[in-house]
């Protein structure tokens, strides 16, 4: 019998018909004016409502619509904030499900993380959002691919780190962070707070964030640990706060997409 993951966040953070769901998607795409890059090795991408993130979001996942064939499996990491966890959570389901259609896990890669950090704790990801908001946008981007979706708890940043290299693979695989910024703060105390966690990134300084500038830090600082072992190139795609995409300036959610590609040297 196949374990499904059903959508929890359906019809809250985005469309809950299939129709719709695509539609939305296909506008946020179709605005962002992608040029010409290498495939993306890593991306990092808010999680919130389409609503306030989606626009965010979508200046990253556009840059892999040129790329559809080359990815077949995705490394997702994100925070938690509904059942806590210590390390990193896997999920026993064999796919996650969405109004777009079933998602498997890639079971070979989850069955090689052998790490006592790492376990299967289902509590963690079934309402969890911040991983779920982000398989439309790939369901819509990539052909076909599984996944290794990861919810990360209370653990050190390191520790993330050696999970994302083991998983790191070749031109294939893709990593993916899910975090949202800074939260409820004044919209030009956000843009400054903001603005130092999009420095820390550039410079790879992941120490220089903390969970106050970020939701998503340990999954972050991980990432940015992982790229120093690699020779990558880091590009800001957007750098936003829902004062921007929704209007409501007196506490606003910031919301930043990066992308980490191979460095070519131009």
């Amino acid at each position: 019998m196949t374990v499904i993951r059903e959508a929890a966040v359906a019809g809250q953070f985005y469309p809950a018909n299939a129709i719709e769901l695509s539609t939305t998607i296909r506008v946020l795409l179709d605005e962002v004016h992608a040029l010409d890059a290498p495939p993306p090795k890593a991306l990092i991408v808010p999680h919130a409502g389409y609503i306030y993130s989606g626009p965010v979001a979508a200046t990253a996942y556009a840059r892999l619509r040129p790329h559809r064939h080359l990815y077949k499996r995705v490394i997702l990491l994100g925070p938690c904030h509904r059942v806590a966890v210590k390390g990193l959570a896997l999920s026993s389901a064999d796919v996650f499900r969405t109004p777009l259609g079933d998602i498997p896990l890639d079971k070979t890669a989850i069955a090689s993380l052998n790490m006592p950090e790492v376990k299967v704790f289902d509590a963690t990801h079934q309402l969890e959002h911040s991983l779920e908001v982000h398989l439309p946008f790939l369901q819509s981007v990539i052909d076909s691919f599984s996944i290794v979706p990861l919810v990360v708890g209370d653990v050190p940043a390191d520790t993330v780190a050696r999970v994302i290299d083991a998983l790191w693979d070749g031109p294939e695989t893709l990593i993916v962070v899910s975090s949202d910024l800074s939260h409820y703060l004044a919209y030009e105390e956000a843009r400054a707070s903001d603005e130092i966690t999009c420095q820390a990134i550039m410079n790879l300084r992941g120490e220089r964030i903390d969970h106050d500038h970020a939701c998503g830090a340990t999954p972050i600082r991980g990432l940015l640990l992982a790229t120093n072992k690699h020779d990558m190139k880091v590009t800001t795609l957007d750098l936003r706060n829902s004062g921007d995409t929704s209007g409501e300036r007196n506490r606003v959610v910031g919301y930043g997409a990066w992308l980490f590609a191979e460095d070519n040297g131009t």
